[in-house]
């Protein structure tokens, strides 16, 4: 009786010495010396995801479950690579559990092999991975609670005006990077919105930016409404249109391309310009910080910000220059 296949796996060249995928009787190169394992691993990832054909299953292997949700779901996400990365990680502490044994006791065990917040995004991912394939693959006989770590308090770090002035100084070498400041402190957008805005979405007539292309749905929990646009941007923006001549869609770009992470550049800004736990993210706490630093108005700045009241008071009140104004001289 001929034995059972084992699937696509690594397999090492003992003659080249280089990582090739070993797939029934084909054998597929990958390119990685013997010691890229990560970078094998990679590959054999996406040749999964690729070749890999789920089978319904109350009760799957979590690889099973995660190369379903590899293939079907993350190329269809903004942050695609990002995804990749948590999936990646993902296998190789969960990938030969059954779906039975996503346990607190196992979520815990997980969690302890990476800081609270990278495990938190992980174990989110988990989740999500876990439901899609009781809805498309299932039903799963017990769907499983992922126990995650409680979240880290919000960042608030924000840039004073003289530490923003330092980062923008030394971004301008960065042309997409300066770009990403600029619009990050004059809109208080998150960095993704802004990294795949087109010239379609903003209104240079009319000064408005459309954060969301028309007719597009977003993330029910990411709210991202048009934003009116200042004199000071808005003659940026012009100037860079100019620039880039209809040669591009995107405002944001090098050389015609979409920048899917400035995280080399942003470090190296940050470090000439001596800042420390800066990401691109805190131009937005920055915006929102500097808004209610000047008293306005807080509906206005949460509907700038495309963020709740609620939200915005418990973050940035203490920031208002009428924060308690009622009771701190009684």
């Amino acid at each position: 009786m001929p034995r059972p296949s084992k699937g696509p796996r690594l397999y090492l060249d003992p003659r080249r010495r280089v990582w090739i995928i070993r797939d029934g009787t084909h054998f597929i190169r990958t390119g990685r010396a013997e010691s890229d394992l990560d970078g094998a691993r990679s590959c054999l990832g996406q040749y999964l995801a690729k070749h890999y054909q789920p089978k319904a299953s109350p009760s799957p292997l979590i690889l099973d479950v995660l190369l379903a949700y590899s293939k079907e779901v993350i190329p269809t996400k903004r942050t695609a690579k990002n995804l990749r990365y948590n999936i990646a990680s993902l296998e190789k502490w969960w990938g030969d559990k059954h779906v039975t044994e996503v346990t607190a006791a196992n979520c815990r065990a997980y969690a302890a092999t990476k800081t609270p917040s990278a495990a938190l995004v992980d174990l989110k991912r988990l989740q999500a991975a876990i439901h899609h394939w009781h809805r498309e693959h299932g039903p799963l006989a017990v769907v499983p609670k992922v126990t995650k770590p409680a979240p880290p308090p919000p960042r608030t770090r924000w840039l004073t005006r003289r530490e923003a002035a330092n980062l923008l100084r030394e971004a301008r070498r960065i042309p997409y990077l300066a770009r990403l400041i600029l619009l990050g402190l004059h809109t208080g957008s998150r960095p993704g919105v802004l990294l795949a805005l087109k010239w379609e979405q903003v209104d240079l007539e009319r000064g408005v930016l459309y954060r969301r292309p028309q007719m597009t749905a977003g993330a029910r929990n990411k709210q991202a409404p048009p934003v009116r646009l200042g004199r000071k941007i808005l003659a940026h923006l012009r100037r860079w249109h100019r620039l880039d001549g209809g040669s591009c869609a995107l405002v944001i770009h090098y050389d015609g391309q979409q920048i899917e992470s400035p995280h080399t550049s942003w470090r190296m800004a940050c470090n000439r310009a001596g800042l420390r736990n800066v990401t691109p993210h805190t131009l937005r706490h920055t915006r929102a910080t500097w808004l209610m630093q000047r008293g306005a108005d807080l509906w206005a700045v949460a509907g700038h910000l495309g963020m709740t009241v609620a939200t915005l008071e418990a973050v940035y009140g203490h920031h208002h220059s009428d924060f308690q104004s009622g009771v701190a001289d009684l």
